[in-house]
């Protein structure tokens, strides 16, 4: 998500370009999402928490939603994206029973959803006004509610390469899991976990078993930050 007349210009053309972007790791865009969700899966099931409503916020062009029903196993999803085209090709490709699609614009956090999901967007928010973001979240969210904000890391290197292959990132202002974690606890979260993912490019997918023993590392392409709302 990002401001919406520039994701606009890209909403019929953003997964070529994210995928030209990623190219140099080896994989595209579909390994790197179905990795984030498969990942939140696991630290659900192991927190014991089985979320019925989700957001995708920021969602794009949809794809991460069925994701969400299909392996986590929410049966209602609803994205919001400040794109309308964006919102548009969403609706088209992804809208089914249970998953729905509106534009951020005039939506009222209604306090009952069970999970907030995030990727990539924070760093096309400007720093000013990533506090309003996190209380919106957090509106968004019943108390207990688990946010998942996924992001790219600004201490790999190999994430801000691929960041400056794709037009739509290459202005993006990074924000580090410390920053992140210091705005969800400002605004009525609690940090449960942090971890680093995506360390090992395709050409040495041999040693990828070896990541789970790094995730506590700054060394991961992408974070998720995992908060509760109190």
């Amino acid at each position: 998500m990002a401001a919406g007349s520039e994701f606009d210009a890209y909403a019929d053309d953003y997964e070529r370009a994210l995928n030209q972007g990623l190219s140099i790791s080896g994989e595209g865009k579909d390994y790197f999402a179905s990795g984030r969700v498969e990942f939140l899966r696991d630290c659900l099931r192991h927190a014991n928490r089985a979320p019925q409503k989700a957001m995708d916020f920021g969602c794009g062009t949809g794809a991460t939603a069925p994701l969400l029903r299909d392996v986590v196993g929410t049966p209602t999803i609803v994205g919001v994206d400040e794109s309308t085209q964006s919102i548009r090709r969403a609706s088209q490709e992804f809208a089914a029973p249970g998953i729905t699609f509106s534009v951020t614009e005039g939506y009222v956090p209604t306090g009952d959803f069970d999970l907030v999901y995030t990727n990539g967007v924070f760093h096309h928010i400007p720093p000013a006004s990533r506090p309003s973001t996190f209380g919106f979240l957090r509106d968004t969210l019943r108390v207990g509610g688990v946010l998942a904000l996924w992001e790219n890391n600004p201490w790999s290197l190999g994430a801000r390469y691929v960041m400056s292959r794709i037009p739509f990132d290459r202005d993006a202002i990074m924000i580090s899991a410390r920053q992140a974690g210091r705005l969800a606890r400002e605004h009525g979260f609690r940090v449960l976990r942090t971890d680093y993912l995506f360390i090992v490019p395709a050409a040495l997918r041999i040693l990828r078993p070896l990541e789970a023993r790094l995730r506590s590392i700054a060394a991961g392409a992408q974070y998720q930050l995992l908060c509760e709302r109190l």
